[in-house]
């Protein structure tokens, strides 16, 4: 290992999968620089003697590769192969190996005169598939390339390493696809900007939103408990007690403002991620990224985001008793004041971690709200019994951004439950539904609306000033079955025409 010369990534250690299905290499370069020799003698591990214009791909089995993930090797051959399948080939690959000869500076010219030019012309000048530089024939030389290829590396940010090797002798054979693999699976370009020594502002923005989530009595900092609880979530494991002081003392000599009352500030938070990326540790922030649903254009995939749910004909979606205590351990933290209600700031806070306020000013017309029109815990959870029964999908979007987790293998789904097929309880004559959907029909002017605002504890005095165009067709109250139960009851306005 020792003999990767000029690499933004130096660590070694075995990082977790990504959820990826398989890494597509592709092996680039001039004719005679040896990307046929470097695949056969991996897979052989033996120099061959006599080698084949191009090498068959090849598939290494998940079991044998570091980072547990198929990996498709791909050769190419001007020889054999024209311009259009050299194009089919880049649009395919997950990362592309330039391969050079250190003892011909011709094949290293090309590298920038043409073949990172060719690549960004067929994927964009700020394509996301990382390229690692590959020097062989390093057994022909006693002197490092490495002078003349690490201002390429600075000047073309989707350079992801540069590894020198040999087919000859085996030098760094495997260490080469190794990085080539690890290019795929933990990228530095979303992560940082070389040239500012920075974070970009998407990885800013997303770690601080993971701050927020493990912060959850909403000081600002992470304490011991909060810290160790973000590493058990991350790593399944909690941090000594000396190795957390370590921590802190860190950020302390690097960070002003790192540590505030003994805590991890946001400001900390994020210096130890540029740490990490600067060592080389960039599996470390991924396996953050990835734990809170993060995918490769830092984005909450789609899978995280809406893991798979049934509903069949009958059935409907309700909160379980993790999702209400989720929901209402979150109005706790947010109720900064703790007088039971969330003020306009106090909403927006809330969903500071997601793209929008699952709600909008309407929601005082459907739910139980104080005096001032702020919504009570009531009301909140009413509010979102109603989201559940409505819109599941849209449930299980608002938990991710809001961070929810029941346990480490568990998702959104232990927040909900589908209820039984609603034929199945009129056989049976009982039910276990808690959220019931009421129809209010009546002619207009009937004062259905009137009907409904008073089940949320609206006088006619208030009802008065209530603004039309923010009344909907639902509200929604708690009931208590026999002191004990709580029951749900949405009601829907219908106008008979």
């Amino acid at each position: 290992m020792q003999n990767i010369f000029a690499s933004k990534k130096k660590d070694f250690s075995m990082g977790p999968r990504n959820g990826r299905k398989e890494v597509r290499i592709l092996l680039l370069g001039e004719p005679g620089v040896g990307k046929t020799s470097l695949i056969l003698s991996l897979v052989s591990e033996e120099f061959p003697e006599e080698v084949p214009p191009r090498a068959e791909e090849i598939t290494i089995p998940a079991d044998v590769t570091p980072e547990k993930v198929p990996t498709n090797i791909v050769d190419y051959s001007s020889q054999e192969q024209g311009e259009e399948s050299l194009i089919v080939e880049i649009h395919k690959a997950n990362v592309i190996c330039i391969v050079y000869a250190v003892d011909d500076d011709d094949t290293i010219d090309k590298i920038t005169t043409y073949w990172l030019p060719f690549i960004q012309e067929q994927l964009g000048e700020n394509h996301l598939v990382p390229i690692v530089l590959v020097g062989n024939k390093v057994d022909l030389v006693e002197y490092s390339s490495l002078e003349i290829i690490l201002p390429i590396m600075n000047q073309y940010a989707e350079i992801e390493s540069c590894v020198e090797c040999s087919a000859k002798t085996l030098k760094n054979i495997s260490e080469l696809f190794y990085y080539a693999q690890k290019a795929v699976l933990h990228p530095t370009t979303p992560l940082y900007v070389t040239e500012t020594r920075d974070l970009t502002e998407k990885c800013k923005k997303a770690l601080t939103r993971i701050f927020k989530i493990c912060d959850y009595d909403n000081d600002a900092i992470l304490n011991d408990y909060e810290l160790n609880q973000f590493q058990r979530r991350c790593f399944n494991t909690p941090l000594q007690p000396h190795a957390l002081e370590d921590v802190k003392n860190l950020v302390r000599k690097n960070v002003e403002d790192g540590i505030r009352d003994d805590g991890l500030t946001v400001k900390g938070f994020l210096f130890l991620h540029i740490l990490f990326i600067q060592r080389g540790r960039h599996e470390t922030t991924w396996t953050v990224l990835r734990k809170f649903g993060y995918d490769d254009s830092m984005q909450l995939s789609k899978e995280y985001c809406c893991p798979r749910l049934v509903v069949p004909p009958g059935c409907t979606t309700e909160l379980s008793h993790q999702g209400y205590h989720f929901l209402t351990t979150l109005f706790e933290k947010y109720d900064k004041d703790k007088d039971g209600c969330l003020s306009p700031a106090e909403v927006a806070d809330l969903f500071s971690t997601c793209p929008v306020i699952a709600w909008g000013p309407e929601v005082v017309n459907v739910v139980p709200t104080n005096e001032n029109g702020w919504i009570t815990l009531q009301g909140y959870l009413a509010q979102w019994t109603l989201i559940a029964a409505l819109d599941v999908c849209r449930l299980m979007e608002f938990l991710a951004y809001l961070g929810y987790i029941s346990s480490s293998d568990e998702n959104q789904l232990s927040a909900i439950i589908v209820t039984r097929e609603k034929k199945l309880d009129l056989q049976k004559r009982q039910t276990s539904r808690n959220v019931f959907h009421c129809q209010v029909i009546g002619p207009q002017g009937a004062g259905k609306s009137t009907f409904m605002q008073g089940f949320i504890g609206k006088t006619l005095q208030a009802q008065a000033s209530i603004n039309k165009a923010q009344l909907t067709p639902y509200t929604i109250i708690l009931f208590k079955f026999m002191a004990k139960k709580n029951i749900y009851c949405f009601m829907r306005l219908t106008c008979m025409v």
